[in-house]
């Protein structure tokens, strides 16, 4: 495993760029601009969690089934997604969501 220009792993600053969300995926993307798996999954971070985010402010201002959408099917996705991609990256793998690994793969360089 390649180190990042800290030192780290790879793995485990791609694992990193997931912990809180878009937030450390963009302090990853200022911080390592030229390891590009870092890249990748900070950016994949940033846009997948910045989406949740804007679709959970927006479910959050729509009564009723908005609500619904806000508190039961968002956090548990966006749980799910989160342990998925801190151990997909952890495990040095390149994984690809749909839409968010293509806007990534064309924004890492």
């Amino acid at each position: 495993m390649n180190k990042t220009s800290s030192g780290m792993d790879e793995n485990l600053a791609g694992a990193l760029t997931y912990a809180l969300g878009w937030v450390t995926g963009a302090l990853f993307l200022v911080t390592e601009p030229t390891n590009a798996f870092v890249r990748y999954h900070a950016w994949q971070s940033v846009i997948v969690f910045g989406a949740l985010s804007i679709a959970w402010l927006v479910s959050v201002s729509v009564l009723f089934v908005g609500w619904l959408v806000a508190f039961v099917i968002i956090p548990p996705l966006s749980l799910f997604l989160w342990l998925l991609l801190m151990y997909k990256a952890y495990q040095g793998e390149r994984y690809k969501l749909p839409f968010a690994g293509d806007l990534a793969e064309q924004r890492e360089h």
